[in-house]
């Protein structure tokens, strides 16, 4: 791990990626941390990246030498940007020198995922994967608590959203990366971070295809329990939501609904960074954990034929 940051400096963070996750999320809550300054905006489109960057009063940058300026210019890099964009990036970034707080999936390809995951260790750098369940205020406990407990048989967890429904008018539906590869790489990262916390690794996956984009999985995991996970990003409006529910020897136990806002999630994985930036110590939704999802993903995907 590099230095360790003082605990009275604030961690200078850039920010790759000026789309509308970056401008509803990203960088409101970076700009709003009391222990980072946002040092700049990279984006691929100059005008997206100077108003994202005007918004929060940083500077803009763009292309390859804008990003050299910023990861010079910064401790840590957050992205904001699509997950096979994102993984070279993320590379220079570790070889820079720079810490890492990824957006879920860290890549599609397990072969980009691990060269993230390689790059962060050589350079011993921290990372944080932001898998939104594990961070946000209603939910994070949850999951420890199901952890701690123990004793689980099986687990449901179903990922529905109407992303592609008319009138929605969702930002997201117009991203492109989403449209090719679906709810499998969209949603199930979010279920799998969960699920494994809580029963274990994965160590056999069974994938189907159901109607449309949706992907259904039957996983096992090391703990001996097994779990079914549905995911889809273009069901019907009236069947989209989102549901996680363990069953054991201690009963039933459902995800609780209102887990919090994405903004304040964020917040605490940039907590996270900063804990593991200063204590050298790796957190549990790492890189490498975020390697683990692409691999358990791009398993399914190969069974589907859809790779």
């Amino acid at each position: 791990m590099t230095t360790p940051p003082a605990s009275t400096a604030p961690l200078r963070v850039g920010l790759v990626g000026a789309g509308p996750w970056a401008r509803m999320t990203h960088a409101p809550a970076l700009a709003a941390h009391p222990g980072v300054v946002l040092s700049g905006v990279w984006g691929r489109r100059p005008e997206a990246a100077d108003a994202l960057a005007a918004a929060h009063g940083t500077g803009a940058y763009t292309g390859d030498a804008g990003l050299d300026a910023l990861l010079a210019a910064s401790d840590a890099v957050a992205f904001a940007v699509p997950p096979d964009v994102q993984a070279p990036l993320a590379v220079r970034a570790a070889d820079a020198g720079c810490h890492l707080l990824l957006d879920k999936p860290v890549a599609t390809t397990v072969t980009a995922a691990r060269e993230v995951a390689d790059a962060a260790e050589r350079a011993q750098v921290a990372s944080v994967v932001f898998c939104t369940l594990r961070f946000a205020k209603g939910t994070a406990g949850w999951v420890a608590e199901q952890a701690a407990t123990g004793g689980w048989f099986t687990a449901r967890a179903q990922w529905l959203a109407a992303l592609y429904a008319p009138g929605t008018g969702n930002e997201f539906a117009a991203s492109p990366w989403r449209r090719e590869k679906g709810g499998l790489w969209d949603c199930g990262p979010h279920a799998l971070s969960v699920l494994i916390p809580v029963l274990g690794d994965v160590t056999d996956v069974v994938a189907a295809p159901g109607p449309a984009d949706a992907t259904h999985l039957l996983l096992r995991h090391a703990s001996g329990a097994s779990s079914t996970v549905t995911l889809a990003l273009d069901a019907p409006s009236a069947a989209a939501g989102t549901e996680v529910e363990f069953r054991g020897e201690h009963g039933v136990f459902a995800l609780p609904e209102g887990g919090g806002s994405a903004l304040e999630a964020f917040g605490a994985a940039v907590d996270a960074l900063l804990e593991a930036a200063r204590t050298g110590e790796a957190h549990p939704c790492d890189v490498r954990f975020g390697l683990r999802l692409t691999e358990v993903l791009a398993e399914a995907e190969a069974q589907l034929g859809r790779a």
